[in-house]
């Protein structure tokens, strides 16, 4: 059967990254397969430390982080899973720390320092998945176009489109961050158009990340 993993990397369990991960993990579902979900805040871990271990001539990791700690276990069950469906908020352009120290452990020992007959050869043997990644940020698609976003979270979904052979993104833009706008001090934004928002466009963003996940899980099939 179909393993799909499901990993949020936001520190919120009921906000607007964990409701897209929940609906593409209702669509992974829905295509028959038996579908996961990590909160990566649930764990205490670090990046990658640099111990290159995974880089030895005699490599004995198994593309998996030689690190043994709390992320270890979700590490195994991500080397092992057909797709894996990624998601975080977007702090400071980039997406929120735990899930690119997930990324770095993940990623990196399966990248190889290599040139083969056919040039460059930047991934090691393993076993091939469909990727998604969902990225909400409480900026438009004109500011993230301004900001850069499409260099700075496209990383990230490159990496894993040359890692694993598959990768998609779904954005979702200009985010309703809270529930009640005058509790806060955040008078740059405009509270009735991101309530506004957060009722006609989000409901949009959730089928499009339940269609995320049955498409993956369809095409792992």
């Amino acid at each position: 059967m179909m393993n799909v993993m499901v990993i949020n990397g936001s520190p919120r369990k009921n906000w607007n990254t964990y409701q897209l991960l929940q609906k593409a993990r209702e669509g992974a579902g829905s295509a028959g397969a038996t579908v996961e979900m990590v909160n990566l805040y649930d764990y205490i871990y670090t990046g990658c430390r640099s111990c290159l271990a995974c880089k030895l001539k005699e490599d004995r990791s198994g593309g998996i982080c030689v690190i043994r700690d709390a992320l270890r276990p979700v590490l195994e069950k991500a080397h092992e899973a057909d797709v894996i469906i990624m998601g975080a908020p977007v702090y400071f352009g980039h997406p929120a720390a735990q899930l690119e120290s997930f990324a770095e452990r993940f990623m990196f020992p399966i990248l190889r320092y290599a040139v083969d007959k056919n040039g460059i050869s930047l991934s090691k043997p393993h076993r091939t998945k469909a990727v998604g990644i969902i990225f909400t940020m409480n900026v438009n698609k004109e500011q993230a176009k301004q900001f850069h976003y499409d260099i700075l979270l496209g990383n990230m979904v490159q990496m894993s489109n040359t890692l694993f052979g598959h990768c998609e993104s779904l954005y979702a833009y200009d985010t309703c961050q809270v529930n009640d706008y005058s509790r806060y001090d955040m008078p740059v934004f405009d509270s009735t158009h991101k309530m506004q928002r957060r009722k006609e466009a989000f409901p949009l963003d959730l089928q499009l990340a339940y269609e995320l996940g049955k498409r993956l899980a369809e095409q792992k099939a």
